[in-house]
């Protein structure tokens, strides 16, 4: 049990899915939270009912998968209870009180939601994805895959596009600009998608945009290469965990004791000393960890003095978790070169902890470590490198949106 605990207080606070196993390794409940670490928190600390609590009775251990979303958290529910039917998960496997995706058998195939499949068209004729929990959230993801790659929701073509086509919601198959057999690719890509074979699509769409690309069809080309970015961003997060080789790569790099499965980046954002903001992500497992983030307004640094402003924000952020007793991170990554590493360095040092810290600079992408006299040169497609840069973007994009926040807010105030 407690080895159980301690996995729960591990579990990041971003939205995802939960799995539930037994003694055996059987996935005995799966379920899908905005919060991993609140939900299941919630089923250890608070009165259940009878068959909840014969459900937790039984859990000998606890796997989870980061979605980017809620709404895309659902999908991957329900594509994981189909495949996996769980004995606690009795409700989504009656299919009658939730709503479904139903996409019909149509030389321009319809999307759309329903609350049961139509017993007027024949059900083996149309494909239905689901059940799904929530009805916002499936219309959330619908809108995601709709962007992604359009289709038809009209239940009879118009005889012009409309604005969805214009939109580019719609691929327009009622005034000819997508052949049947295209259109019928995208339905069969939609039903990889809502089936969470994002490897599988990815390869296709992947091979597919090499043959546009010499038979010069430029444009196909390009479709297919956003199509793939967007789902780059989506099935990244279908695994739980950081790539052994990445985290081992990096352990070693750094020469830590053990893998840094929490790493905390942090980033300086600043328009001539003006609105100075500072920004904190954590990642677990190679992911972000977005309920742990956390903003930084300067308060102590006046004029564009990078250096103290990392003191001030990597001050505030450890002198907190010691006061608090919480957990220190296994790695800490500096946006910047090597004065930026010493600078939190010295911070760090003074609060009397021990925290291995890291720094990227931004133009030649040199690693410096603390007790490395020149800094490590990796080549592009090194995994510990893939790793750094993912948390270096991603702090850099948390400290520019809330720089923009602040600026907006003081061109408000004018």
């Amino acid at each position: 049990m407690e080895a159980l605990k301690k996995k729960v207080d591990e579990l990041p606070q971003g939205p995802g899915v939960y799995l539930y196993k037994d003694a055996r390794g059987r996935i005995i409940y799966i379920g899908k939270a905005k919060n991993l670490k609140k939900r299941v928190q919630s089923y250890f600390t608070r009165e259940l009912a009878a068959k909840t609590r014969a459900l937790v009775a039984r859990i000998a251990d606890i796997e989870f998968i980061l979605s980017p979303s809620e709404a895309q958290a659902q999908l991957l529910e329900a594509s994981l209870i189909k495949e996996k039917q769980p004995h606690y998960n009795i409700s989504l496997k009656d299919d009658k009180s939730f709503p479904l995706i139903r996409i019909t058998d149509e030389r321009f195939p319809m999307v759309s939601i329903c609350r049961s499949k139509d017993r007027r068209q024949d059900p083996q004729r149309c494909r239905y994805f689901g059940p799904y929990t929530n009805a916002r959230l499936l219309r959330q993801a619908l809108q995601v895959i709709r962007k992604i790659f359009g289709f038809r929701t009209c239940a009879a073509l118009p005889k012009k596009p409309c604005l969805y086509y214009r939109l580019k919601l719609c691929p327009g198959p009622c005034a000819g600009k997508i052949t049947a057999s295209q259109y019928r690719q995208r339905i069969e890509d939609i039903g990889l998608f809502l089936d969470s074979r994002y490897e599988e699509l990815l390869a296709r769409l992947t091979s597919d945009m090499k043959q546009a690309a010499v038979e010069k069809r430029y444009e196909d080309a390009a479709l297919l290469r956003d199509q793939m970015l967007a789902l780059s961003a989506i099935g990244n997060y279908r695994k739980h965990f950081v790539s052994p080789d990445e985290s081992e790569d990096l352990r070693i790099l750094v020469g830590l004791k053990r893998k840094p499965l929490r790493i905390e980046g942090f980033d300086i954002a600043t328009l001539a000393g003006q609105e100075a903001t500072g920004a904190m992500v954590r990642f677990y497992r190679g992911f972000p960890d977005k309920g742990n983030y956390r903003r930084f307004r300067i308060k102590t640094v006046q004029g564009s003095d990078d250096y103290a402003m990392i003191r001030e924000v990597v001050s505030r952020r450890y002198a907190r978790l010691v006061s608090e007793r919480k957990q220190l991170p296994d790695l800490v990554l500096i946006d910047g070169g090597k004065q930026h590493l010493e600078a939190a360095l010295d911070e760090i040092r003074k609060l009397q902890v021990s925290i291995p810290v890291i720094s990227i600079a931004k133009e030649e992408e040199n690693i410096y470590v603390a007790g490395h006299a020149a800094p490590l040169r990796l080549d592009a497609d090194t995994p510990a490198l893939n790793l750094i840069r993912r948390v270096r973007d991603e702090a850099h994009r948390f400290a520019r949106r809330y720089h923009h926040l602040l600026r907006h807010k003081k061109l408000l105030e004018r």
